[in-house]
């Protein structure tokens, strides 16, 4: 039997209960568990780009944290994947962004996908996202819902009809082949979504963004890759106030 991984999930925000380790307890198996941390200072939500600022230093911790606990992979569980590039130089450990695999695998599934997410001010940030991810020719448009990250656990039922109604639209008038849940607190929606689409004539995929990465990080830990140090150098050594990377 193939060793157990440890993937370690840092949700990058301090509000605690936004991540429960049992909505994702069907991905669990004998050869892979999870883990999981919040950050202790920084934004209770990331919903701009000065959130997602904020949230970094924390972020770092918790890789570098994690990465000392003998952790397999990191996942950090947010759509704007704050802190992926300087995460992947501080650690030897494989990191993923959500953002970044579902783009990837969307642009795979098909021709040109769409990303529904939660706040208008949210779109810039994803549109900026595929620029860097070199995908942006795939994105076929950022929807929104209109429904803040806070609010999505009491507002569920209201956000599955925003997600299929901006779906629909996406695919109607945007021609969009695949979708992409533009937040990971959409976990678990995507069947849904994708059953909605389908009973409509439009059978593409939906891609659950921690799921999806938690799949691919598997597959790569499992395959023996990581991130290229060549691209993410390891951070030279000098004198740092209030944050030690010394190994």
């Amino acid at each position: 039997m193939a060793r157990k991984l440890d993937l370690r999930l840092i949700t990058p925000v301090t509000t605690r209960g936004l991540r429960d380790l049992a909505e994702i307890a069907h991905l669990e198996s004998a050869d892979l568990g999870f883990s999981h941390s919040l950050i202790d200072t920084g934004p209770p939500s990331i919903e701009s780009e000065f959130d997602e600022a904020l949230s970094v230093p924390g972020t770092l911790a918790r890789v570098l944290e994690a990465e000392r606990a003998g952790v397999d992979a990191i996942i950090i569980d947010c759509m704007g994947d704050p802190g992926l590039k300087p995460a992947r130089e501080l650690v030897k450990v494989p990191v993923f962004g959500p953002a970044e695999t579902s783009m990837h695998v969307a642009a795979m599934l098909g021709h040109r996908f769409s990303i529904v997410t939660v706040l208008e001010s949210v779109r810039p940030m994803l549109g900026n996202l595929a620029q860097t991810y070199g995908v942006a020719g795939k994105l076929a448009s950022v929807e929104v819902v209109d429904i803040p990250v806070l609010e999505l656990g009491a507002r569920m039922d209201e956000v599955r009809a925003g997600l299929a109604e901006k779906a629909l639209h996406a695919v109607r008038h945007h021609h969009a082949d695949a979708i992409v849940l533009g937040c990971t607190g959409f976990l678990g929606c995507a069947t849904q979504i994708g059953g909605h689409l389908l009973a409509r004539g439009y059978d593409i995929p939906v891609i659950d963004p921690i799921p999806t990465t938690v799949m691919v990080a598997a597959g790569l830990v499992r395959a023996g890759l990581r991130h290229s140090k060549k691209t993410y150098p390891t951070p030279a050594v000098k004198p740092l106030v209030g944050f030690d990377i010394a190994r």
